[in-house]
């Protein structure tokens, strides 16, 4: 029981110290809540007073700088256009010649283009994945996924042996 009374009193003398020190705190700094103190009751001068701001005035963009915007951003554009890539489906004038010169000389034939193949497998396993990404995009999580998956798989495994030298 002795303990329990010195543990209060331990804690009041703490408590009292803490109260003690925010005085003392709030004595030097002052009150944030409290209205502030004219300088009458100090006696000191009163703090210098500092001229009002000039309002700020939005100005217009010159006529010279809305021009020349306009002048560059037109050079942009006709440089763009000039200078782009033929990807036009007529030639250019400069470019197509106004007589064609037909040559009588014999070209060298151009070499055959060899005719690509794609194993059956690899077409099937293309369809199976695209299949596979359907499912999951539409986010269909069920035993239809699992076995496309897996047919996806074995049919990769298919086109691997089927392709490979």
């Amino acid at each position: 029981m002795a303990t329990d009374r010195d543990e209060q009193q331990r804690q009041q003398q703490e408590l009292d110290e803490i109260r003690r020190s925010f005085a003392e705190m709030g004595a030097r700094m002052g009150s944030l809540f409290d209205p502030a103190e004219t300088d009458e009751h100090h006696g000191g001068t009163p703090p210098p007073v500092l001229p009002p701001a000039p309002p700020v005035e939005r100005r217009r963009p010159s006529w010279q700088l809305v021009a020349g915007a306009v002048v560059l951003l037109l050079v942009g554009t006709v440089l763009g256009w000039a200078l782009s890539p033929g990807d036009s489906d007529s030639p250019s004038p400069a470019a197509a010649p106004t007589t064609q010169v037909v040559s009588t000389t014999t070209a060298e034939p151009t070499p055959p283009r060899p005719v690509v193949s794609v194993p059956e497998q690899c077409v099937e396993t293309a369809e199976l994945g695209d299949e596979v990404i359907s499912r999951l995009t539409r986010n269909v999580r069920d035993e239809r996924l699992f076995l496309a998956l897996r047919d996806y798989t074995i049919a990769s495994q298919a086109c691997r042996r089927e392709a490979s030298p």
